[in-house]
């Protein structure tokens, strides 16, 4: 229970205090989509700057880790691409993005705050290792997959596909972030002390703002849509990926604790915002992946506890 209590609540209660907000209306769309704006184009890539420039790329960089968490999340990804075909038989630009949001989980706005406060700041390192090539992957994997989908017999070249997906990766600011860390820290030069306490204080705003902004933009959100395929995404997201993770990482690859519990406590996440964007960008199964956003990150309060328990 105190995992729950000291851990998880307070969490939920700052994405709780902006669904009151914008339930109440003391913030309209405009304004939410202003702290997202700030939290998701700039805060937060700031954070990712901060953390991958000062990251020990030696220790950090374990292919265990890596391995267990990105072989259970694409493991996730089929599931769902093949349920909502199999069993649901939808159309398959819809299994793409009901695929992608088996696939991304909320690593950065949920996943850092849990973990740090259930282990502690250095535990982040293996979290931060994992997200430091979680958006350019998922999303040149999931924009890979749906173009491929749309080019069926448009005629369209592997080149100008791989020119679309590059282009799309490396205009989002959070890769942008990544990148410029990765510069800092292999080049080995000293941010000089002004802009780091700059950079410090808005990458400290960015989780508090994003969690905060994410219960103003849930209002948006209905649990409308098929219930069968939102119980599925909801099973991948929180249950299978980290169920397979926990497994590679445990049995697979003997993963040192605090390595596990970042390779879990980041795969456990709910599918994040990202699944809404990704499906609203291409114009498919929008309600079920917002219905989806908003379901599993109610549930995942319980199953996030649940893996808590479960870590050693």
């Amino acid at each position: 229970m105190s995992a729950l209590l000291d851990v998880i609540l307070p969490v939920f209660l700052v994405i709780g205090f902006g669904y009151v907000m914008a339930r109440a209306r003391w913030m309209d769309e405009g304004t939410v989509d202003g702290i997202m704006r700030y939290a998701q184009n700039f805060a937060a890539p700031m954070l990712l700057f901060k953390s991958v420039a000062a990251l020990d790329l030696t220790l950090a960089y374990d292919p265990g880790l890596m391995l267990s968490f990105y072989l259970a999340a694409f493991a996730s990804f089929g599931a769902g691409v093949a349920g909502a075909r199999l069993l649901f038989h939808r159309p398959a630009a819809d299994c793409v993005a009901i695929g992608f949001a088996c696939l991304f989980s909320n690593s950065l706005l949920l996943g850092v705050p849990i973990t740090e406060r259930a282990y502690g700041t250095a535990a982040l390192a293996g979290n931060f290792a994992i997200i430091s090539i979680h958006s350019p992957l998922f999303y040149g994997a999931g924009i890979t997959a749906m173009e491929m989908v749309r080019a069926r017999g448009l005629g369209l070249s592997p080149l100008a596909l791989a020119r679309k997906v590059v282009r799309a990766i490396v205009t989002q600011p959070l890769v942008i972030g990544i990148m410029a860390g990765f510069a800092v820290n292999l080049s080995g030069l000293a941010i000089p002390g002004v802009a780091q306490s700059a950079v410090d204080m808005v990458a400290a705003s960015a989780i508090p703002a994003a969690l905060f902004g994410l219960g103003g933009v849930l209002i948006r959100y209905r649990t409308e849509g098929d219930r069968a395929t939102i119980a599925m995404i909801c099973g991948a997201s929180l249950l299978l990926h980290p169920g397979l993770a926990y497994g590679l990482g445990r049995f697979v690859f003997d993963l040192e604790t605090p390595a596990l519990r970042s390779v879990v406590m980041t795969a456990c996440m709910a599918p994040g915002v990202n699944a809404y964007v990704f499906a609203n960008l291409y114009g498919v199964a929008k309600r079920v992946n917002a219905s989806a956003v908003l379901v599993a990150t109610a549930l995942s309060i319980l199953t996030i506890w649940g893996w808590l328990h479960i870590l050693p």
